[in-house]
């Protein structure tokens, strides 16, 4: 923590830095804010003209000489009115807008002695640079290393993030406390951008994006639709051996269905417009619980069907702002891998932990490690926020702790957060890193004490008294795309056999050849292997070089030798050269390949 916090101020710091020398290039620039961020820093601006990345190394040159000229971070409090004026007077607009929001805040705010507290805010020169800005900051510019600085790219960013204000010009850097550092940072950021699950779609020919269609929603090409169906396949065969009822249920529902489970006021700024149609407010589901409760009070329920597990590949749909979407990773229309799992009390912790067991099973087929790759995080409600949270302390008290003692048991990683629970209730979530090493939440399990009162789901005991059950939401792989995002960079495009578009790709070395490579193609796809033939007029070399860019598993090269042994010369994607093989032989080490899920 303390070099997390030294690293956050050097980076503050040196946003400032920053904009000291966007004003040295354009004295007229106005400023927006400049935090640090994980990783770095930004600074947004309203410059004179667009930025181009050949700006960059130009005001990093500037930003190396205010180092030289070693300026002191000078901390001052003044009143908030006179902080206004001396940015009115730089003509800084959107300081003084900020100073207003603060002025609000501050007006009426009481110390705990019951005074008034003063209207001060802070500012920090450094030189005859003024910024708005609460610190901490290093002593001076100095401390700054020249060489371990980088300004990294240029961006749009709406003023305050909302879409109706001006588009802002925001550049991203970084800082370290040394070159060390920042090479080696660089260098993953270099690795990073190779894996871009949106560059590698693009290369690999596996989605595509359409203005027409719509921003936020993809659309899968054959080769993408192959990977995103082994996925599906996969999970829906797991939860079927595991005692999952799989549905299907309608993508669009009523209003009252959300306004009956709550969600409508917590989440009605992320859903879809109500249409109205006849006599009915219907909308597009950004959720599929309620329409799983419904399902299971179509009729009285007893406790010998308990536990239900419904489950569903389900599509949702959630209004994410343009600025926000990020290829499969945040879109507006994506398939969530849900399930509901609707029981009594007593058995949510047993469920709960079936549940863990099927993650960490999923996890491991994709060579995903606990403690490495993911981790646990207990997101805990805020028994104070009555507004967000559903009151009941002896509920969150229990789910809590079935939730913490289930993680303890299984001797699994884990870390608290409070604030991070859904209304309804305490969830584990499985934040997951990324080749940037960034954490991100991908699943999560969710005790839900809530919904049960408010559908009324209950169950006739042994005793034959009604009795109200507890539901356990839960997502296997998450939503379809963004664990195909996450895959794409894991496997850097590379997949293994049994997810591959395509897993055979057959090159005769002549045309003369091309009728005992398609005999081979066709006896490959009767086996179920995904296959295509290249018999381009290009040379042998080359057609080797594509397939391994296009990260095919297997070539068989097929000549004259080939053809008199009755066999095949097999080509693997990173072993190189396996050898002469008959076809029939090869066709079972597949078959094994694939059903391993290697």
């Amino acid at each position: 923590m303390d070099k997390e916090n030294k690293l956050s101020i050097l980076r503050h710091s040196t946003a400032h830095l920053l904009a000291v020398a966007v004003l040295r290039m354009f004295p007229e620039a106005k400023l927006g804010i400049g935090p640090a961020i994980e990783d770095g820093f930004y600074y947004d601006f309203d410059l004179p003209r667009t930025l181009i990345p050949e700006d960059l190394p130009i005001l990093e040159d500037k930003m190396r000489a205010i180092i030289k000229e070693n300026y002191a971070f000078e901390k001052q409090e003044i009143d908030a009115k006179k902080a206004a004026e001396l940015f009115k007077k730089a003509k800084q607009t959107y300081k003084v807008e900020l100073i207003k929001d603060i002025q609000k805040t501050l007006e009426g705010t009481k110390s705990l002695q019951g005074d008034l507290v003063p209207n001060k805010i802070t500012i920090y020169k450094t030189g005859s640079f003024v910024d708005l800005c609460a610190g901490p900051h290093l002593d001076s510019t100095g401390e700054i290393k020249a060489d371990a600085l980088k300004l990294l790219k240029i961006a749009g960013a709406y003023w305050r993030g909302d879409e109706k204000n001006k588009m802002l010009q925001r550049i991203y850097g970084t800082a370290f406390e040394n070159k060390d550092d920042l090479d080696e940072y660089l260098h993953r950021l270099e690795e990073t951008e190779k894996r871009d699950h949106r560059k590698i779609g693009k290369d690999l020919d596996l989605f595509i994006f359409s203005d027409l269609v719509g921003k936020g929603l993809p659309l899968f090409t054959e080769k993408g639709s192959i990977i995103r169906r082994e996925l599906e396949r996969f999970i829906v065969d797991e939860e079927l051996k595991r005692g999952y009822k799989h549905v299907y249920t309608p993508e669009i529902a009523k209003v009252d269905l959300y306004k009956t489970s709550g969600h409508y006021p917590y989440y009605k700024d992320s859903m879809y417009p109500i249409m109205k149609v006849d006599n009915e407010e219907l909308i597009l589901r950004p959720m599929t619980c309620p329409h799983h409760f419904q399902l299971y009070a179509s009729r009285p329920r007893t406790y010998k069907e308990l536990p239900m597990r419904i489950a569903e590949l389900a599509k949702q749909f959630r209004y994410e702002k343009s600025g926000e979407l990020t290829g499969l990773i945040r879109v507006r229309s994506f398939c969530l891998a849900d399930a509901h799992i609707i029981c009594r009390k007593d058995q949510a912790a047993s469920e709960i932990n079936s549940v863990l067991d099927l993650i960490e099973y999923v996890a491991s087929i994709f060579g995903l490690q606990s403690a490495i790759d993911y981790r646990y995080r207990l997101s805990l409600g805020d028994r104070k926020d009555n507004k967000k949270y559903f009151k009941d302390d002896e509920a969150w008290n229990f789910a809590e702790n079935v939730l913490r003692e289930v993680l303890t048991k299984r001797k699994s990683p884990f870390f608290e957060a409070a604030g991070e629970a859904a209304f309804y209730g305490p969830k584990i979530d499985i934040q997951m890193k990324n080749v940037a090493g960034k954490e991100d939440t991908a699943f999560t399990v969710q005790y839900d004490f809530v919904m049960p009162k408010r559908f009324n789901l209950v169950y006739a005991d042994k005793d034959g008294l009604k009795k109200e059950t507890v539901v356990i939401h839960r997502s296997s792989i998450g939503a379809i795309e963004r664990f195909m995002a996450f895959l794409i960079e894991h496997y850097a495009g590379a997949f293994p056999l049994w997810l591959s578009p395509i897993q055979v790709e057959i090159i005769p070395i002549s045309e003369k050849f091309k009728d005992y490579g398609q005999k081979i193609d066709s006896l490959l796809k009767e086996n179920g292997i995904r296959s295509q033939m290249r018999d381009a007029d290009e040379t042998l070399g080359k057609r080797i070089r594509e397939a391994q860019q296009q990260k095919i598993n297997y070539m068989l090269i097929i000549g004259e030798k080939e053809i008199e042994a009755d066999n095949v010369a097999v080509r693997n994607r990173e072993q190189g050269d396996l050898g002469a093989m008959k076809i029939d032989d090869f066709i079972k080490k597949i078959e094994e390949e694939m059903a391993s899920k290697k």
